[in-house]
C-alpha cells in the first residue's frame, strides 16, 4: 500500500484554494485546506504535513508569522523539518525576498500554472528526502522518488548529499568556491548567491531580474544570460571540470545539486 502526501494550503481565497485542491488532488496528492491561520496551527499539529503552502495575506496572521510560529511547532514536535511555500502576489517583490531569506523552500507567483504548481511541490519533496527531511508520513508518500526506493522514515536508501564547495558570506557580500575567493560584481553574486541558497531550484530569467536587479523593468533577459556566462567563467577558472549551473532550455537556471567536495 502507498501513502499520498498530505499538502496543507493556507489560503483565504476559495477559488485559488479550489484550484490548488483539484491539481494537486488529481496528481495524487491529499490536500488539506485552511482558510485562517490559526486552522492551519491545529492541522499541522494534528499532523504535520509533507509540505505546506502558505499564503501571504491570510486574514487573521501575516503569512511570514504562520511560517514562523508553524517552524517552532515542528521542531518542538520533533520531527523531520517540514517544507514550505509561500503564495506572493507577482508585483510584491519584496515578498518573495522577505520569504526566501526566513528560509522558506519556494514561492509561487500569482496567477499561477497548475502543472508549474505541481512540479515544483514535486522537486521540493525529492530534495527533502534527499536530505533526509520531510513530515513522517508525508515525505514517505510516494514509494518512489527520483527512481528509489524510499523507506518508511522518508529518507532515500542512498548516501548523504555531499557538502556544497560553495561558502556564502551575507555580512561581507562574498562567495568562495572550493575554498577561493570569487571576485563578483554586485550583479553576479546576487545571482549566484540566490542559487546557492536554493540548490535545484529552478529560476526563470523573469524572477532573477525581479530578485536580483534594482529595477527588472529595464533589465532584458540577455542581461542575465550575459551575467550568468561571466559567472560561469569565473567559476570553471577555479574548477575546469565542474559545471555547478545548470541551463534548463526556455526556462532558467538551477545550482547543481550534486557537485563534487573537491574539485
Amino acid at each position: 500500500m502507498s501513502f499520498k502526501p498530505r499538502i496543507l494550503i493556507a489560503e483565504d481565497e476559495s477559488g485559488i484554494a479550489d484550484t490548488l485542491q483539484y491539481v494537486l488532488k488529481s496528481d495524487g496528492f491529499v490536500p488539506v485546506w485552511c482558510a485562517t491561520a490559526e486552522e492551519a496551527i491545529a492541522q499541522f499539529a494534528q499532523e504535520p504535513p509533507a509540505l505546506a503552502i502558505l499564503d501571504i495575506g491570510l486574514p487573521d496572521l501575516n503569512g511570514f508569522e504562520l511560517f514562523k510560529r508553524l517552524q517552532a511547532l515542528n521542531q518542538s514536535m520533533g520531527g523531520p523539518e517540514v517544507p514550505m511555500v509561500f503564495l506572493t502576489a507577482r508585483s510584491d517583490e519584496i515578498d518573495r525576498v522577505v520569504g526566501l531569506e526566513l528560509g522558506a523552500d519556494d514561492y509561487i507567483a500569482k496567477p499561477f500554472s497548475p502543472r508549474e504548481l505541481v512540479a515544483r511541490v514535486r522537486t521540493i519533496l525529492r530534495r527533502s528526502a534527499r536530505n533526509g527531511s520531510g513530515a513522517s508520513q508525508g515525505a514517505a508518500a510516494p514509494n518512489h522518488v527520483g527512481g528509489r526506493q524510499i523507506p518508511a522514515n522518508g529518507a532515500p536508501a542512498a548516501s548523504q548529499t555531499p557538502a556544497s564547495p560553495f561558502a556564502l558570506d551575507t555580512e561581507r557580500m562574498q562567495i568562495r568556491y572550493y575554498s577561493r575567493l570569487l571576485e563578483l560584481s554586485r550583479y553576479e553574486y546576487g545571482l549566484l548567491r540566490l542559487l546557492v541558497q536554493r540548490p535545484g531550484r529552478v529560476f526563470t530569467r523573469d524572477e532573477l531580474l525581479e530578485l536580483v536587479w534594482d529595477d527588472a523593468s529595464d533589465s532584458f533577459d540577455r542581461t542575465v544570460d550575459a551575467h550568468i556566462k561571466t559567472l560561469r567563467a569565473k567559476l570553471k577558472a577555479i574548477a575546469p571540470d565542474v559545471e555547478p549551473i545548470r541551463t534548463l532550455r526556455g526556462t532558467g537556471y538551477a545550482l547543481n545539486e550534486e557537485l563534487p567536495s573537491r574539485a
